[in-house]
């Protein structure tokens, strides 16, 4: 069976997100973390000048000294990047007990969860894991996806909300493998291009019209229609 199987995405706004470890890959977690909104603690002697400006913006607080127990009281998650496997033995027992999420970078033993590789557009996240196995796979196949994900994913993203909300009471109306079938057909090629292209307002009326049931499949070179 394998380790950290059921994927999910967190809501950290505003929750409590301890970090142990002032390096390069505790300031990569962190601003993970910050990405996620998460409020978060580094405990550390030593930080990175990086994590030295998130602190002097407002962005985290700092705690200068080691790792004590009690640390992760009132915590949501915590990550321990250090390189000592017994700290991460220590932060991974305080946080089972106190049912704290723990993820402890480079080893699997002391995690709860593995934290994937992710591309982010806007509200898009994608998100790419080996179960812990494979970091390095993890991060090149996010690179592929970062080459292939423009920033016009983040735009779709928008648009696509908009109409969801919009096409509500045609949904009423049909069943849903048809509703899927027009969402399947609206988000084609035509679409991602008008995106791409900066026409989000052809792209939002593409869409509802195609949710309507007012404009079929594209057909092919042959003639015959887009899924027949």
């Amino acid at each position: 069976m394998a380790s950290f199987g059921y994927p999910v995405c967190l809501d950290l706004g505003g929750r409590r997100c301890v970090v142990i470890g002032g390096g390069t890959v505790a300031e990569q977690k962190v601003r993970g973390l910050l990405d996620g909104e998460g409020d978060v603690v580094v405990i550390a002697g030593e930080v990175t000048p990086g994590l030295e400006r998130l602190a002097g913006e407002g962005a985290l607080e700092i705690v200068r000294r080691d790792y004590a127990r009690g640390d992760l009281d009132g915590a949501f998650v915590a990550i321990a990047a250090t390189d000592d496997p017994d700290v991460n033995a220590a932060v991974h027992e305080e946080g089972t007990a106190g049912r704290v999420l723990v993820n402890s970078v480079d080893d699997i033993a002391h995690c709860h969860f593995s934290v994937p590789s992710t591309v982010r557009r806007g509200e898009l996240t994608v998100a790419v894991s080996t179960g812990g196995k494979a970091p390095a796979l993890s991060k090149k196949l996010r690179k592929m996806l970062s080459a292939r994900l423009g920033p016009e994913y983040a735009d779709l993203v928008e648009v696509v909300g908009e109409v969801r909300t919009t096409a509500r009471p045609e949904r009423a109306r049909v069943d849903f493998e048809t509703w899927a079938t027009r969402w399947e057909l609206g988000l084609d090629d035509d679409v991602m291009a008008m995106v791409a292209d900066g026409r989000l307002d052809e792209a939002r009326s593409r869409l509802l019209a195609v949710l309507a049931g007012d404009v079929g499949p594209r057909p092919l070179a042959d003639g015959s229609p887009v899924g027949s």
